[in-house]
């Protein structure tokens, strides 16, 4: 394809994530319109570059774990990161490069940005479409990214584009007094782009917007709690949101079993679960956990379906209430009609398995309380993170996330 097409398809990419309002500072929308993505993926398609999608790049046994985000994920978190010219940066999960040379871009010749990754294929990847583009003043490192790079730091900036559920000590003692840790957080299974800025003993979240990236890898990341329900790896697993007793076989039997469906009197949209339901769920109930199914699987129905996505790597997935001998899942109501004034919207419906009538009636519970709040989504979640063990106030309403060697105490403001 003429390079004049390419610039063409870029710019129009940048119109689209401009216009649905991801990308809202002139810095940011400059670092988009001079770095074009093509070159940190030179063996995928122009038309597939240029779209608003995440484009997977590496998997191990099936799982993936690294990629090109999304660019409207990126700039949200661009924006959300607050890069001035000068700054040092260090990004954690280095991927094609992309990010690191939108980074350099705004920061500028004055600025150093560091990127590391725990693979040395991706690390060399990165240094090499970072130096096709121009950007070969970036540091790519390779090293494990739960212990930071101590040897440029303190830092103004610390980004992971990978997801976490704590908050190593090293990042913390990288980070500048007056800097800002922006990560992907773990929160029982969804995901909050959380940026945090340092307040006297410990830090306070500046905003919260939900995403979704692959976990960080290497000595800090998370145990894995993931459980594989089917002989392929990945094709249809459950993940717990928090680590418990459940086996693989007895869930895959109840998904074969009979099962008793029962209907609530709302209506959602995508965006509301995906940014609100999920994270009032899994915050105020520990039972919450998401079911997956991909490929082949994704088109069989093998599990109730509540977001579907289509493409290379189809997939489906629910969320519910899961213990040893039952389940209560979320599915799409097949009997709902969407409004007018709301065509993306449907009726959500519970599907239960095995002996589950006390779960799904504690499922109902818990989601019309959610609607009675007023549908809050995770923009209105507030989080403290103060070190473990450490004394601090707490108001009834404050859900605490314990962790090694971070406690986070979340509330709806």
């Amino acid at each position: 394809m003429p390079p004049e097409n390419s610039d063409a398809l870029h710019q129009a990419l940048v119109d689209q994530v401009k216009s649905n309002g991801y990308i809202q500072s002139p810095s940011v929308e400059a670092a988009f319109r001079a770095v074009p993505r093509h070159l940190f993926l030179p063996d995928v398609a122009l038309e597939e570059v240029y779209r608003d999608k995440a484009i997977v790049t590496k998997s191990i046994n099936g799982q993936f774990v690294s990629s090109s985000s999304q660019p409207a994920i990126m700039a949200i978190m661009l924006e959300q990161l607050q890069l001035q010219p000068g700054q040092c940066v260090m990004e954690i999960g280095a991927g094609t490069g992309y990010n690191a040379a939108l980074m350099a871009h705004i920061v500028g010749d004055s600025g150093l940005v560091v990127t590391i990754d725990i693979d040395e294929d991706i690390v060399e990847g990165a240094r090499a479409h970072l130096a096709d583009a121009g950007f070969g003043r970036v540091n790519v490192v390779c090293t494990d990214g739960g212990l930071g790079y101590p040897e440029t730091a303190p830092y103004d900036r610390i980004i992971l584009t990978v997801n976490a559920a704590d908050i190593t000590p090293s990042w913390r003692s990288q980070l500048k007094p007056d800097g800002r840790l922006l990560l992907p957080l773990l929160l029982r299974g969804p995901q909050a782009s959380v940026a945090f800025a340092p307040v006297a003993d410990h830090m306070e979240s500046l905003s919260v917007s939900a995403c979704g990236f692959v976990g960080l890898r290497g000595a800090f990341a998370e145990a894995d709690t993931v459980l594989q329900l089917h002989p392929e790896p990945g094709a249809l697993v459950l993940h717990p949101g928090t680590t418990r007793t459940l086996a693989a076989q007895t869930i895959y039997e109840l998904l074969q079993g009979p099962a008793q469906d029962l209907p609530l009197p709302i209506q959602v949209s995508p965006r509301m679960l995906f940014s609100g339901l999920s994270f009032w769920l899994a915050l105020h109930e520990p039972l919450f956990g998401t079911l997956s199914a991909s490929g082949p699987l994704a088109e069989q129905h093998v599990i109730p379906e509540l977001f579907t996505f289509t493409g290379k790597f189809p997939s489906v997935s629910t969320g519910g209430l899961f213990v040893a001998d039952a389940m209560s899942v979320l599915m799409r109501d097949p009997a709902s009609i969407a409004p007018a004034e709301a065509p993306d919207a449907f009726g959500l419906s519970i599907r239960s398995f095995g002996p589950a009538a006390a779960l799904a009636d504690r499922l109902k519970d818990l989601i019309m309380a959610w609607d009675e709040a007023g549908r809050p989504g995770e923009r209105q979640l507030c989080i403290s993170a103060y070190p473990h063990a450490q004394h601090y106030p707490l108001n009834k309403s404050d859900v605490v996330i314990a962790k090694r060697w971070t406690d986070f105490v979340c509330n709806w403001s």
